[in-house]
């Protein structure tokens, strides 16, 4: 029997794409500032293109962990990790440091400039 999916796997997917979204302006940026060539990183503005759909689908993880994480503590079985509310506590915070952050890279293109 599969699984369903759990908040950290929504977490995860909310970071990856939230990179993705952030590739075309952070990225050639990251890797100037590590001292690799300029020539390979400009082909990352490339993914110009897909930024609203990594955009779209990071909201979308974070929208599903968001639901995980605020639901009723009754929807818990009792036992599970997420009737404990030291956890639930934890999760929330990591969620919150999460978000800031990839809210951070996907805005990145906004204040680029700054940075060039």
């Amino acid at each position: 029997m599969s699984r369903p999916w759990t908040t950290s796997g929504s977490l995860l997917g909310g970071v990856a794409a939230a990179i993705g979204a952030s590739a075309c302006c952070a990225g050639p940026l990251l890797l100037v500032v590590l001292g690799v060539g300029g020539a390979w990183g400009s082909r990352l503005v490339a993914l110009e293109v897909y930024q609203p759909y990594f955009v779209a689908a990071a909201l979308a993880f974070f929208g599903y962990a968001f639901f995980k994480l605020y639901r009723r503590p009754e929807d818990c079985a009792p036992g599970e990790v997420c009737a404990i509310p030291v956890v639930r506590w934890r999760q929330r915070v990591i969620f919150w440091v999460v978000a800031a952050a990839a809210g951070a890279l996907m805005a990145f293109p906004l204040y680029a400039t700054l940075f060039y």
